[in-house]
């Protein structure tokens, strides 16, 4: 039993390890070949495996975040020196727009599901993810509407009215052509994906855990990725709800933003940004898990005040709901509920500080390891506060009012983002990526590209600050010289240069590694939770034995003396997965896995066809539905094999030997 991080006695879960199969290699391997998708290339669309899709997910989002990157440095560049010319108005009011929807709908959110796809079920000790099939329809849906944005874009119809899309310029009376439809089309295929994705983690969580895994067991960065799976189910539908609306407005002359025909454009303001703020939080929360499952393992202790953490994410979720108004301030909302929402955007910084504090402690009392994700996490620090307290001053009604829409907005925005989201995110590649690729990175290019990034980041958005307060508003693709703004603006690119250096350094050390780095083990940092308890890649099935957990790091604590580390009665010759109990996490029933299949692809191909009908002609809609049953019907027809095994798991005695977890 290993008694620490330090600690030198056997691996507690030995038997998940390479070394010592419980049940033995042959066992081991038999599960390998039962839980596997099929080979080749069509076997490429029929991948349900959890971590293939993560994997995927991850990619993409990442793809997507390169172009998101290179419409931010064609900003800049244009933006460098007073007059310049390098873009027209048009196309800068679409670069802009196709900027901030890819950070936001194509890669902040999706890319935080995308690693919670990948590791929740492996630091909750479970074979495999809850609705499979499921899992590979979201991943498909949400790369269908990112390619149609990008297509749009290269064709020049991409969308041109900011990434909040405000009406009444994406309306129909000012968005000529088709360019806000393709925009609001990618708002259903990405809504679809992120409440498919938010279901499914939920499902995980709540039933999947391995026994022993109580609630107030959980790792902090599972909690994290719960409470966010229940904001998206209430933030999501706003937006698809405005979206919805706003298609209906423009294809078929409904008046829902039309003041003239008794509608109301704040209407769409308060629809996007009910959803809007807590998107940041979407974003927020789980770059708070990276950090809480980070510090342990580099401070080399367990994390202080886990119930307070618990209730800081919590608690940080409720609140995000209460802020949207506070986009709106310079709108005619009642000074009374101004002022409500003024207290309600300074009360949200008070369970972040909690969180802040717990961390402080957990890494003081520490004996810190310096390795590349820990320097991930204390800039972190640095960044988060600024951005926090830029937040807390544009809580400010009369502040807000006089900086509302100028690049001080811009410069908060990104720090909160970057700093809260994108460093802990870059800190977190660099820590999973063992688990991901059984390898690890170069820390000495790791160092490298975290000062580039770190310093690029500052130099490019911190003068954005004092442009603001020097009157530079927002989404202008040109300026005088007489406004004195240029060296600044050149100071900023200049920063975003080394930024977008750092980040292909990144991207270098990712590629050579996964061929050339030094191979990692099953736990190469020390951590404690349970995704270091299995090999590095994970094996097909995850876990050979589904592990009984008996503490919060059950990696560190191990097995007391006598007591069951594993659970026995899971066939290895068909799929069978192991359900617990909600709360306590006791063993509850045995479920069937879906066989790999071709139907979410599929079925993903039917809903894309009917989606982009839709931005034409309403009646893409009702023929549309035709393809989409079709392949629904396919994907949920049980097969011979499936049948045959339900009726076999039926006659089985689902008590499993675990009664000591």
């Amino acid at each position: 039993m290993r008694n620490g991080p330090l600690g030198e006695k056997p691996h507690p879960y030995k038997g998940q390890t390479k070394d010592g199969l419980a049940g033995g290699e042959v066992v081991a391997r038999l599960l390998d070949e039962t839980w596997k998708d099929p080979p080749g290339f069509f076997g490429w669309f029929c991948a349900v495996n959890h971590k293939v899709i993560g994997k995927r997910f991850l990619v993409t989002c990442l793809v997507f975040f390169a172009l998101g990157g290179l419409l931010a440095a064609t900003m800049r560049m244009q933006l460098s020196r007073p007059g310049n010319t390098l873009v027209g108005p048009d196309l800068y009011n679409q670069i802009f727009t196709m900027h901030g929807s890819t950070m936001m709908f194509l890669f902040a959110v999706p890319v935080m599901q995308a690693v919670a796809i990948y590791l929740v079920p492996l630091m909750i000790g479970a074979r495999a993810i809850a609705f499979p099939r499921m899992t590979a329809y979201s991943y498909w849906i949400f790369l269908f509407g990112g390619v149609m944005l990008y297509a749009a874009f290269f064709v020049n119809s991409g969308p041109d009215a900011g990434w909040f899309s405000y009406v009444p310029l994406a309306g129909p009376a000012y968005g000529a052509g088709k360019r806000n439809d393709f925009w609001a089309q990618m708002i259903t295929f990405t809504e679809v994906s992120a409440l498919l994705d938010a279901i499914i983690i939920i499902s995980t969580v709540f039933k999947m855990r391995a026994p022993g895994m109580t609630l107030n067991r959980m790792p902090l960065y599972v909690w994290a990725m719960l409470v966010v799976a229940f904001m998206i189910l209430f933030a999501m539908p706003a937006v698809a709800l405005a979206s919805t609306l706003l298609i209906l407005d423009r294809l078929v002359a409904t008046h829902f933003y039309n003041p003239g025909e008794g509608g109301d454009v704040l209407l769409w303001q308060h629809l996007f940004w009910f959803f809007g703020h807590p998107e940041v939080y979407l974003i927020f929360i789980p770059g708070l898990g990276f950090m809480s499952a980070m510090i342990p393992t580099f401070a080399r202790r367990p994390m202080f005040g886990y119930t307070a953490m618990v209730l800081s994410i919590i608690a940080t979720g409720f609140l995000s709901f209460g802020l949207w108004v506070h986009h709106m301030f310079a709108t005619n909302v009642p000074e009374l509920g101004k002022t409500f929402f003024t207290a309600a955007s300074m009360l949200i910084a008070i369970p972040t500080a909690v969180q802040i504090y717990c961390w402080i402690a957990t890494l003081w009392t520490g004996r810190l390891n310096f390795k590349v994700p820990l320097y991930y996490v204390l800039s972190f620090f640095v960044i988060l506060v600024i951005g926090g307290m830029t937040g807390l001053m544009l809580a400010s009604v009369s502040l807000d009012s006089q900086v509302h829409d100028s690049y001080f907005v811009v410069a908060h925005l990104h720090y909160v983002l970057l700093g809260g989201a994108v460093f802990p995110l870059f800190g977190a590649l660099y820590y999973w990526y063992p688990k991901f690729t059984g390898r690890l990175m170069s820390e000495r290019l790791g160092r490298w590209s975290f000062w580039l990034m770190f310093v690029g980041f500052n130099v490019a958005f911190f003068p954005m600050h004092l442009l603001g307060m020097n009157g530079m508003p927002r989404r202008v693709y040109t300026y005088p010289a007489e406004m004195g703004w240029g060296t600044l603006n050149l100071v900023s690119t200049l920063g975003a240069v080394t930024l977008a250096l750092g980040i292909f350094l990144t991207l270098v050390n990712a590629v050579r590694s996964a061929r050339h780095g030094v191979l990692a083990g099953a736990d190469p940092w020390g951590g404690g939770t349970l995704e270091w308890a299995t090999e590095s890649p994970p094996r097909v099935c995850n876990f050979p034995a589904t592990p009984v957990v008996y503490g919060r790091d059950p990696v560190w604590q191990g097995v007391p003396e006598g007591q069951p580390d594993h659970v026995s009665g899971l066939a290895a010759d068909v799929r069978e997965v192991l359900c617990t109990t909600v709360a306590d996490a006791r063993p509850d029933s045995r479920m069937m896995y879906p066989e790999s299949s071709a139907s979410p692809f599929l079925a993903a191909v039917a809903t894309t066809v009917l989606f982009i009908g839709s931005i034409f002609s309403p009646w893409a809609v009702v023929w549309g539905v035709i393809p989409v049953t079709i392949t629904l019907v396919w994907w949920f027809w049980p097969n011979r094999r499936e049948a045959e095994e339900e009726l076999a798991l039926e006659k089985l005695d689902p008590a499993l030997v675990a009664e000591k977890a």
